[in-house]
């Protein structure tokens, strides 16, 4: 695996390189041959002696663009959190692109077979010039507690580019996005401010 190590208030010495790079081989035996790995190291990031070490890899996989942060008391402790994070993610892409693939191709065929035989909606075809759009469809689903990393393996499973669930941590509704870079963006509510922040 091609890696590129970067270092913020950190000194990158060749042993720690070593030991990241160490660490790195166990995505090599889940990987393609060609993937590449982005691992950046922060230090200091937060006052928590706990949390100070803040450990972020990017990784390309066959198509597949894989992202974690994790924070510890050293820059290992925060890249074994990581490296655990992206062996599920991987793990979850390789099981997801056939049953992703396959459940498309069966709605593209159900629907030119509804279209052959004239049983599309002439309305679902086109709207008139002018209308507004409306709700055509309504989901109703129970929302289950779940981790930022099981939420972005969720909306990769199904192949949208967003998903609605309750973060286990915070308890409130969260939504997960794909951003234009490849990267993920997350939107948490927060009610009864009269300002917002973003991610």
């Amino acid at each position: 695996m091609k890696t590129t190590l970067k270092a913020r208030n950190l000194d990158l010495t060749d042993r720690l390189r070593s030991q990241i790079e160490r660490k790195l081989q166990r995505l090599d035996r889940i990987t393609h041959d060609m993937a590449e790995a982005d691992v950046e190291l922060i230090g200091h990031a937060s006052h928590s002696t706990d949390n100070a070490q803040v450990a972020e890899v990017t990784l390309r996989n066959n198509g597949d663009v894989l992202r974690s942060t994790a924070s510890g008391s050293t820059p290992m402790a925060a890249l074994d959190i990581v490296i655990d994070k992206l062996e599920r993610q991987v793990v979850r892409t390789k099981e997801r692109p056939g049953s992703v693939r396959k459940r498309h191709s069966d709605e593209i065929e159900s629907v030119m077979q509804r279209e052959a035989l004239g049983t599309i909606d002439a309305d679902a075809r086109s709207a008139p010039a002018g209308a507004r759009p409306t709700v055509v469809k309504s989901k109703r689903f129970d929302m289950l507690p779940m981790f930022e990393e099981d939420a972005i393996g969720q909306m990769e499973e199904l192949g949208h580019s967003f998903f609605v669930y309750l973060d286990a941590e915070t308890e409130q509704v969260a939504v997960l996005y794909r951003r234009s870079d490849g990267n993920y963006g997350l939107i948490q509510p927060v009610f009864g401010s009269s300002g917002g922040r973003s991610r």
